[in-house]
């Protein structure tokens, strides 16, 4: 028999259903396995055995059928509100915090029988590509642990591929999903905007930001998707419907699609082993009967500049609840003005001091119409753009960074060259498109290398099942695995 921390939640299923196995001793492996990994990886800010394994024995006694997720852990990132964990945004400023309710993502989660595991570890305040800002720990890659995991979910992305857990949640901005799960060799994705409900997730642009799953397949990923998707009375911009279809063109693969592969990416950096990843890919494409076809995309730069500018002023104005009176940190001081002050400067890293005063500065009325009005002018051409195309193709495949993970300091000191990893992700943001990033082969180096498939807004089950063709043709996980030395084991 494998060991338990090996299977897919379907097959977790099975054998729930047929009593061959029970959710304490599933849950008792994946604490083994946080137990001998986590001192290496730290992707955990909190875990929560004795909360885990009482849950276990509760669904013991309920039928596995009724449950989805019966019985399956699960990790949330740190920005995702949980009552009876903390949720500190790996922030000082909130350090210790625990809010009274659970984020929406969260109940349908543990109304679906899973059993949440612990809090994971990010960038503060979800704003970072390498989980490096964390106020609290750096993650480190499973793959390499010189490397970093990607962000700002690296620790639901390093999480998963360590096998500590099968399912974690994150969030993506403008890619803090898709590129954490490209440099941890997992799939990520995030739906069209309004598809899974932000109620409970700590806002740092709330126009871009979307709750998705990290899993270690496309089949697992769908499920989750299902359960987490679906209109949300406390989301005004939730879309309408449910989850339902998302499995409805899973095995449906990829032949008489049509697949646009974006012109002009060779000048943005992209590294060559990626280059020739996406060579392969598109040469399973041609030999799959997809029909293929390059793409005129807005310009990367274009998309990048206009990410930042919005949002950062979006940063600016959700993070100014943060000032020490309600909750979180609160520093001594002799004025009220005195203790936002130093409230503030002390508990926000510096990553987030920075995204704040640019966010004001682009708001500030001498420059409001120079930089947030024409960045908002330039994300309706770019949604424009992306409309355009989705009229006449079905998928745009492409590299979902253009490197492989880069090393644990790199590029912290640069935060342009660290804005640049998310060349590839934030432009389905800007339009609001669903999105995936799957596990498509290994650098010389040994580390993973993404594919990011995009679909039109809606057409989540069309992605899926586009995704779901081109795993099974790239035998991942059947043929990379990370090397447990590295962990200490």
């Amino acid at each position: 028999m494998q060991p338990l921390t090996s299977y897919s939640i379907s097959r977790l299923q099975e054998m729930f259903a047929r009593g061959t196995v029970g959710p304490v001793e599933v849950v008792r492996a994946y604490l083994d396995e946080i137990d001998s990994k986590e001192g290496a990886v730290r992707a955990f800010i909190e875990t929560s055995p004795d909360q885990a394994i009482e849950r276990a024995k509760r669904l013991e006694r309920l039928d596995p059928k009724e449950y989805p997720l019966y019985g399956v852990p699960v990790a949330i990132k740190d920005n995702i509100c949980t009552s009876h964990l903390h949720t500190t945004c790996a922030s000082k400023i909130l350090a210790g915090y625990t809010p009274p309710y659970d984020a929406t993502a969260v109940s349908r989660l543990l109304d679906a029988g899973a059993v949440l595991m612990g809090k994971t570890n990010l960038d503060e305040f979800a704003m970072g590509s390498s989980t490096e800002n964390s106020a609290f720990q750096i993650t480190r890659n499973p793959w390499n642990t010189d490397c970093t995991p990607g962000g700002s979910s690296g620790g639901s992305a390093a999480a998963v591929a360590a096998g500590m857990v099968p399912v974690a949640l994150g969030s993506d901005t403008g890619g803090s999903i898709r590129q954490p799960a490209a440099f941890c060799g997992v799939v990520g994705m995030k739906g069209s905007y309004g598809r899974v409900s932000r109620y409970g997730l700590v806002a740092f642009a709330s126009s871009f930001d979307q709750i998705g799953p990290v899993t270690r397949d496309v089949m697992d990923c769908a499920i989750v998707m299902k359960v987490i998707s679906g209109h949300d009375a406390m989301d005004s911009t939730t879309l309408p419907g449910n989850g339902n279809d998302m499995l409805g063109s899973i095995d449906k693969g990829i032949a008489g699609l049509k697949v646009a592969i974006p012109a002009g990416m060779s000048g943005w950096g992209m590294d060559e082993d990626v280059r020739h990843s996406m060579d392969d890919t598109v040469k399973f494409l041609e030999t799959s009967g997809a029909r293929v076809s390059q793409v005129e995309l807005p310009d990367m730069d274009v998309s990048m500049a206009c990410y930042y500018v919005l949002a950062n002023a979006e940063a600016s104005s959700n993070l100014a609840r943060f000032d020490g009176v309600k909750y979180g940190y609160r520093a001594e001081a002799a004025t009220l003005s005195g203790m936002y002050r130093a409230s503030r400067g002390e508990g926000f890293g510096e990553e987030v001091k920075r995204r704040i005063l640019l966010g004001t500065y682009v708001l500030s009325s001498g420059y409001y119409d120079a930089y947030y009005l024409k960045a908002q002018n330039v994300r309706k051409m770019i949604r424009a753009r992306f409309q355009d195309v989705f009229d006449e193709i079905d998928i745009i495949a492409m590299p979902t960074t253009p490197t492989p993970a880069f090393g644990i300091g790199e590029k912290v000191d640069d935060p342009v060259a660290m804005y640049m990893s998310d060349i590839f992700t934030t432009g389905a943001n800007i339009a609001g498109i669903p999105a995936i990033s799957i596990p498509a082969g290994l650098s010389r180096e040994g580390l993973p290398i993404g594919m990011q498939l995009i679909a039109g807004a809606g057409r989540e089950a069309l992605l899926l099942g586009a995704a779901g063709a081109l795993e099974k043709n790239c035998r991942f996980r059947e043929r990379c695995l990370p090397d447990p030395r590295r962990w200490g084991v």
